[in-house]
C-alpha cells in the first residue's frame, strides 16, 4: 500500500468498494475515528492479505471481532464472511466432509444481508447474485485450504480465532404435540455415518450406548457438548442426572418455554437446535403496522397533511388494546391463540399498548405534513418511544403515498415533459426520464438530488427542466456552481437552450458588480454566480427564488462552514442539488444535503447524529434510512443496464477552465510582446519558429503560471486547470475509480502527480519519455493490478502508443495536441480491448484563450478538414497572416 507521507500521523481504516461478479476492493482512509495502534496493524495485515489474495482476506475477516474504529462497509463485508465461518462451523459433518462440504445459504439468508446493507462504493453491483457468488467463493477458499492442512477442522478454525467451535454431533429437537398436557415433545440425536452424497443420520441419542457399547472415550467426546451446557442450564442438568436425556419426553408449556429460551446456552455448548418456526420469527409475532398517506391530501405540496393508521397483531391475527389488557393479566410464558402459539411477555406487552396509546394519539393530528409523514419512518422508534426488541415495528405507505413514492423512485413510471421551444439537442431516454422526475418533483414542493454519474449529463437535463418552465411561464432561477464551472454553464445553455437569458454574478464575466442588486431579477431567466460571491451580494437572500439550483452540491457537505450557513439562508420554492459524488459515503454529507433540500426530513443535526451512532449498534436501521432518503436521489450509474445500453462506450466531454488573473497577466503581456516581433519579423524559418515557440508559451500559461516561468512551486490556485482538475478527480476518487493524465510536457508531470497525490491521497504514477522500457512494465503491472493506483500522468507521445491500461474508465487531455488522431490513440490506452466499463474522456479547453479558439475551429469544418491536419504538432497555425494570427492569439474574455 502506497500511503500520502502526510498520512503517518493520521487515524487509518479500510473501507470496501463492491465489483463485478462478487468482487471487491480494499482501501484505507483518514478518519476522523480514533484507531488505536493494534486496529491499524489488524487493517494493514487484512490490506497485505487481499493484495495476495483478495477472498483469502474475505475468509480471513469472519474471524475478526466488531471494532469501533471499522467503517460501515468493511463491517458489512465482515459480516458476510462472518455469516459463512459460522454456518461452516455448524455442520456437525464438517470433519467428514472437509474439501467436499457445500456451504448453503437461504433466500431469506440473503434478503437480510441486502436489507442490513449500508451506503457504501459498488452498492449498484450488490444484488442476490452477487451474494451467491462471493459465498461460493468462500466455500471455495475454505476447501482449498482445508485440502493442504494436515490437522484437524477445529484445530484449523481455532487457528483464526479460539472462540469459534466446531459444532458437536449432538442436536436438540422440540416439536409441537397434540397430547393435551404434554403439547411438546422433547428428543436429543446425534448425527452419525456420512453417505456418499454428504447426508448424516439422525439417530436417537440411545442409540449411541449400543453404538459406541463399552468404548467410554467415545461416549464422552460425543456428550462433551451436553457436560458443557449442563454448567450452564439446570434444565438439561436434570435430564442428564435423571437419565431422560436418552429418551423422547414431552414438556408442558413452562418446560418447553424454559428449553426455548435456552437455545443460546445450548448453541454456545456446540449443540444444535431444532425448533418450531413460529419461535424462530417470534421478534415477529408481536407487531404493530402503521399506514401512512392512505387517503389523497385536499392538495398534492410540501405542505399536503396527511393520515395515519395503526393496527397491532399477535402472530398473523390482529389484536385490540382491549385483548392486549386480558393478557396482561394472564401468566408469562408460552400461549395457544386463536390456533396458535405464541409468547406473552408481559414487559413487552405493556411497552406495544403504550407505544400504540402514542400512536393513536398522533393519528388524531390533522396537521401532519407529508415530509413529516415520511420522516416518521426513520423516527417512528423514538417518536413512540420503543425499543429494537419492544415489538416488530412495520410502517407502510398507504395507497395515496405509495403512488408517490412509486413515482418518484421509478421515473419511467411519469408522464414526460417536452424540453421546450428552441432546445438545441435530443435528450437520451434516460435524461428524459430525469427531466420528468425533476418537474413532478418540482409539482410536490419537494427538493431533489439530481446524483446521476459523471458524464451522464446532469448539466442537460436541469437545462432542459429551466427551458421548458420558460417556455410556459416566466421564473426566477438562481444558479450556484463553483467558480471554475461558469464557463461551462455559459457554454451549455448558449449551446442548448439560446433562448434562456442568464446574468453572471461573478467578476469573471462582469466587472461591476457594486451597483446591482434585486432590481434586475425580473429581466433574466437565471442567475449564475458561485459559492464565494454569495458573502459579497445580500441581496440574493432577499429574493424569493422560484427555483435554487446548486451545482458541485458536496460543496455544503459540511454544515458548519459559513459557506453552507449561507446557501441556506435563501428562500426558494423548489431545490435542486447536483453532484455526481456518491455522498452517501458519509451520513453526516446525507445531513446536510437534506437540510438544504427537504428541511426537517432527517430531523435535526443533533438527531441524525444520534441515529447514525444506532446504526452502528443495528445495521437493521440502514433499510429504514434507505426507504427515506432514496425517493429525493435520481442517481443513475454507467453500469445500470437501462442507462449503458443508451450510452457510447466512449464519452467525450470538453471540459472548460477559466484563467487567474496571474495566468490573464502572463497571456495578455505575451499577445503584447508577440505582435511587436510579428511586425519586425520577416517570412520564412525566423517567423515560424517564433510562431510555433510562442504557441508552446500560451499552452504553458493556460497550464499554470509556474511551468510559463520555471518555477518548481505550482500552487493551485494560480491555475484554472488545477481546479478543475482538483474537482474531476475528487469526484473520481469518491468511486475508487482510475484515471489517466495526458500532457505534451515532460516538465509539468512531477508537479501534476504531487498535486494529484495530494487530491487522491494516494500515490500515483508518472510516464514519459525518459521512462525505461522495464520500468513502463512494472508500473503498467502495478496500475493495472489489485493494489489501489489511482492515476497515471503520462506525457501523450511516451504514452500514446503500446499500453495497456484499463484499470482506468477516466482520461484527462490536460492540454490539447490539436490532432484528434494523436488524442484519440492516447485515450486508447484505456478505451480497448479488455475495458469494462465506460470510458469517460474530459478535454480541456482554457475558456477564451488560444485552446477554445482552435477547438472551435478544429470542429468547424468549413475552416479546417481533417486533410489539412498534419500528423503532428501545430504547423499548419504558421500558414496564418499577422492579423489572424492575432485574432487566435489574443484573449477574448
Amino acid at each position: 500500500m502506497i500511503l500520502h507521507s502526510k498520512e503517518k500521523t493520521e487515524n487509518k481504516r479500510l473501507i470496501v468498494s463492491l465489483k463485478e461478479n462478487g468482487s471487491f476492493e480494499l482501501d484505507f482512509e483518514v478518519t476522523k475515528a480514533q484507531v488505536d495502534e493494534s486496529e491499524i496493524t489488524l487493517f494493514k495485515k487484512i490490506y497485505k492479505q487481499f493484495i495476495e489474495n483478495d477472498i483469502k482476506s474475505l475468509f480471513y475477516m469472519g474471524f475478526l471481532k466488531k471494532t469501533e474504529a471499522e467503517s460501515e462497509s468493511f463491517n458489512f463485508l465482515r459480516l458476510i464472511a462472518a455469516s459463512f465461518v459460522k454456518k461452516l462451523s455448524m455442520n456437525v459433518d464438517i470433519e467428514a466432509l472437509r474439501e467436499k462440504i457445500v456451504v448453503p445459504i437461504e433466500d431469506e439468508e440473503i434478503n437480510h444481508i441486502l436489507d442490513i446493507a449500508p451506503y457504501l462504493n459498488g452498492s449498484e453491483y450488490l444484488s442476490y447474485n452477487w451474494i451467491q457468488q462471493v459465498w461460493k467463493k468462500l466455500n471455495k477458499c475454505f476447501c482449498q485450504m482445508i485440502s493442504d492442512y494436515k490437522g484437524t477442522v477445529q484445530e484449523f478454525l481455532t487457528s483464526f480465532n479460539p472462540d469459534i467451535h466446531v459444532a458437536g454431533k449432538v442436536f436438540f429437537h422440540l416439536v409441537e404435540s397434540k397430547k393435551e398436557d404434554y403439547p411438546f415433545a422433547f428428543l436429543a440425536t446425534y448425527s452419525t455415518y456420512v453417505s456418499k452424497d454428504g447426508t448424516s443420520k439422525h439417530l436417537p441419542l440411545k442409540n449411541a450406548l449400543i453404538e459406541y457399547g463399552e468404548n467410554s472415550e467415545k461416549i464422552l467426546e460425543l456428550l462433551s457438548t451436553v457436560n458443557k451446557a449442563c454448567e450452564k442450564s439446570s434444565f438439561i442438568s436434570e435430564l442428564v442426572e435423571s437419565g431422560e436425556i436418552f429418551h423422547p419426553l414431552g414438556l408442558n408449556a413452562n418446560e418447553a418455554y424454559t428449553f426455548l429460551k435456552e437455545i443460546p446456552l445450548y448453541e454456545e455448548s456446540g449443540i444444535l437446535c431444532r425448533v418450531p418456526k413460529w419461535w424462530k420469527n417470534k421478534s415477529d409475532s408481536l407487531k404493530m403496522s402503521i399506514s401512512v398517506g392512505e387517503k389523497n391530501p385536499s392538495r398534492v405540496n410540501f405542505d399536503a397533511l396527511v393520515d395515519f393508521n395503526a393496527e397491532l397483531f399477535l402472530g398473523e391475527e390482529s389484536i385490540d388494546a382491549v385483548e392486549i389488557k386480558k393478557l396482561l393479566s394472564e401468566a408469562e410464558g408460552l400461549a395457544f391463540i386463536k390456533g396458535k402459539w405464541v409468547e406473552v411477555n408481559h414487559e413487552k406487552l405493556k411497552e406495544m399498548l403504550k407505544a400504540y396509546e402514542k400512536a393513536q394519539k398522533l393519528m388524531s393530528k390533522k396537521d401532519v405534513n407529508l415530509i413529516e409523514a415520511m420522516r416518521f419512518e426513520l423516527n417512528a422508534p423514538k417518536i413512540l418511544n420503543m425499543t429494537d426488541d419492544t415489538c416488530k415495528l412495520e410502517i407502510t405507505n398507504g395507497q395515496w403515498l405509495n403512488s408517490v413514492v412509486t413515482r418518484l423512485t421509478h421515473p419511467d413510471t411519469i408522464e414526460t415533459i417536452p424540453s421546450g421551444a428552441d432546445f438545441h439537442a435530443n435528450l437520451r431516454e434516460y435524461q428524459a426520464r430525469g427531466l420528468s422526475w425533476l418537474n413532478f418533483m418540482k409539482k410536490l414542493g419537494l427538493g431533489a438530488c439530481l446524483a446521476d454519474d459523471m458524464g451522464l449529463g446532469k448539466t442537460i437535463q436541469v437545462i432542459a427542466l429551466l427551458n421548458y418552465i420558460r417556455t410556459n411561464e416566466h421564473e426566477k432561477t438562481l444558479l450556484i456552481v463553483p467558480a471554475s464551472l461558469i464557463a461551462n454553464w455559459m457554454s451549455e445553455i448558449v449551446k442548448f437552450a439560446p433562448s434562456l437569458k442568464y446574468y453572471v454574478i461573478h467578476p469573471s464575466e462582469n466587472k461591476s458588480l457594486e451597483d446591482v442588486d434585486e432590481s434586475i431579477v425580473e429581466k433574466y431567466d437565471i442567475f449564475i454566480t458561485t459559492y464565494g460571491m454569495l458573502s459579497k451580494h445580500e441581496w440574493l437572500k432577499n429574493v424569493n427564488w422560484d427555483s435554487l439550483v446548486l451545482d458541485e452540491a458536496q460543496a455544503i457537505k459540511n454544515p458548519g462552514t459559513k459557506q453552507t450557513r449561507l446557501v441556506k439562508q435563501l428562500k426558494a420554492s423548489y431545490r435542486i442539488a447536483m453532484t455526481g459524488t456518491p455522498i452517501e459515503n458519509r451520513l453526516s454529507d446525507l445531513w446536510s444535503l437534506f437540510d438544504f433540500l427537504n428541511k426537517g426530513l432527517l430531523g435535526t443535526a443533533k438527531e441524525f447524529s444520534n441515529f447514525a451512532k444506532k446504526l452502528k449498534e443495528n445495521e437493521e436501521n440502514y433499510g429504514r434510512l434507505k426507504k427515506v432518503v432514496s425517493p429525493f436521489i435520481l442517481r443513475r450509474l454507467k453500469t445500470d443496464k437501462t442507462v449503458i445500453s443508451d450510452l457510447p462506450d466512449k464519452i467525450e466531454m470538453k471540459t472548460y477552465a477559466e484563467l487567474t488573473k496571474k495566468q490573464v497577466v502572463l497571456y495578455n503581456k505575451l499577445v503584447k510582446d508577440l505582435k511587436v516581433k510579428l511586425e519586425s519579423t520577416g517570412e520564412g524559418i525566423e517567423r515560424k519558429g517564433l510562431v510555433l515557440s510562442s504557441i508552446m508559451k500560451f499552452k504553458q500559461i493556460c497550464n499554470h503560471p509556474s511551468q510559463y516561468m520555471g518555477q518548481d512551486y505550482y500552487n493551485e490556485k494560480e491555475s484554472g486547470k488545477f481546479a478543475r482538475l482538483r474537482e474531476i478527480c475528487e469526484t473520481i476518487y469518491e468511486k475508487r475509480e482510475r484515471v489517466l493524465v495526458f500532457t505534451q510536457f515532460k516538465e509539468i508531470t512531477e508537479p501534476l502527480s504531487h498535486f494529484l497525490e495530494n487530491v487522491f491521497q494516494h500515490k500515483g504514477l508518472v510516464l514519459h519519455g525518459g521512462t525505461s522500457v522495464k520500468k513502463r512494465k512494472e508500473m503498467v503491472e502495478k496500475f493495472q493490478g489489485s493494489e489501489y493506483v489511482p492515476f497515471m500522468v503520462l506525457s501523450i507521445k511516451a504514452g500514446g502508443v503500446g499500453l495497456n491500461l484499463t484499470s482506468a474508465n477516466h482520461v484527462i487531455h490536460f492540454d490539447r495536441w490539436w490532432n484528434p488522431a494523436v488524442e484519440n490513440q492516447a485515450t486508447d490506452r484505456a478505451f480497448r480491448i479488455g475495458q469494462m466499463k465506460n470510458v469517460i474522456v474530459h478535454k480541456f479547453i482554457t475558456k477564451g484563450t488560444i485552446e477554445e479558439k482552435i477547438d472551435l475551429m478544429i470542429e468547424d469544418k468549413t475552416k479546417l478538414t481533417k486533410e489539412i491536419m498534419p500528423d503532428t504538432k501545430e504547423n499548419w497555425i504558421t500558414e496564418m497572416d499577422n492579423k489572424q494570427l492575432m485574432d487566435l492569439f489574443r484573449l477574448s474574455i
